[in-house]
């Protein structure tokens, strides 16, 4: 099985800087991809930043000069780190991993972690 776990989340002032975590483990072969989600009560989850195994990064217009998206390969770990903070960065976000294992080509996804800014 695989496991995608996500930390670093948390309450944090206006302005003020947030370093997100994720790591997957488990039966996997390789991964081609990993990346953050983020989704707000009433919205649709939508794509804040990903990084592709061949150094390609994508980023949500809306965090663009803001957010680092990183990733450890040897790890398989990403990192999201997020400067400046807005309320409106306010949400829950959710790691994804592309990857192969025995079972073949899937996405799978961690549990997700509570993003809070708020003075």
């Amino acid at each position: 099985q695989v496991q995608v776990v996500e930390s670093g989340g948390g309450l944090v002032q206006p302005g003020g800087s947030l370093r997100l975590s994720c790591a997957a483990s488990g039966s996997i072969s390789s991964i081609y991809a990993m990346g953050w989600d983020r989704q707000t009560p009433g919205k649709q989850r939508e794509l804040v930043a990903a990084f592709t195994k061949g150094g390609f990064t994508n980023y949500a217009d809306s965090v663009k000069g803001r957010f680092t998206v990183s990733m450890n390969n040897t790890k398989n770990t990403v990192y999201l780190q997020m400067n400046s903070l807005k309320p409106e960065d306010t949400a829950v976000f959710y790691c994804y991993a592309d990857l192969t294992s025995e079972y073949g080509s899937r996405r799978a996804w961690g549990r997700g972690t509570q993003v809070t800014v708020s003075s």
